[in-house]
């Protein structure tokens, strides 16, 4: 399931949400034109190694983590998440709000990850613990707003609306299937859920700039208009 968009207005142009995309693209750019010797020093200098935080308590690299990418696919679907969900989020917590709820929601995701294997010598980079947390926001604030999905199964391909809920709550399984798997897939599965659940927790005491909507029919449809 791919999600392409969602049906839900904003009232505000999301300032932030964007600048957070370009920061990340320019990043990744950066990392993309530098020699191989250079990026393997990035990834292990600003990316969060448990093991490293668990000896020095250093937190600067889980800020610095948040920004950078292991390939354009990674920087490509962490930003089709945050360009589609982002912006609501925004909208109903105002741009500084925003921006702290983000940061937050990174800082709680390298947390959880850090306490699912803290003597892990491996560095996890990348922009989706803090966007986990914005997944778990939409799900609180906008659990009936539709989200446009491309779904394939083998050869079959079609385009379905579904409640946000739905889509997230199959993505929030996801993730933990994957991170009950004893193989080593090297992606930080206990990042997205520890994200996503302090997303919801935080949602709940942040000051909100505008009630959210709840005028969405709960459906499934199977074509786009």
């Amino acid at each position: 399931m791919l999600p392409l968009g969602d049906e839900n207005p904003r009232t505000i142009t999301p300032f932030v949400n964007y600048a957070i995309i370009l920061v990340n693209t320019i990043i990744y750019l950066y990392e993309y034109i530098v020699p191989s010797r250079v990026y393997d020093e990035i990834i292990v200098e600003y990316g969060f190694i448990p093991a490293r935080f668990l000896q020095t308590f250093n937190f600067f690299p889980i800020f610095t983590s948040m920004f950078i990418h292991a390939d354009l696919l990674h920087l490509l679907g962490n930003m089709l998440y945050l360009y589609i969900f982002g912006d609501n989020i925004e909208d109903a917590l105002g741009h500084s709000g925003y921006l702290l709820f983000y940061l937050l929601s990174g800082i709680g995701a390298s947390i959880f990850h850090f306490l699912s294997d803290p003597l892990s010598p491996y560095p996890a980079i990348g922009a989706s613990g803090a966007i986990s947390g914005v997944l778990g926001a939409y799900f609180v604030l906008y659990p009936l707003s539709r989200v446009r999905t491309l779904v394939t199964l083998g050869f079959f391909i079609t385009f379905i609306r579904v409640p946000a809920f739905v889509y997230l709550f199959i993505w929030f399984i996801y993730q933990f299937f994957y991170a009950s798997l004893p193989t080593v897939s090297g992606v930080a599965y206990w990042a997205h859920i520890g994200g996503f659940v302090v997303g919801v927790l935080l949602i709940k005491i942040f000051p909100k700039r505008r009630k959210r909507r709840s005028s969405y029919s709960l459906s499934f449809e199977t074509s786009f208009p």
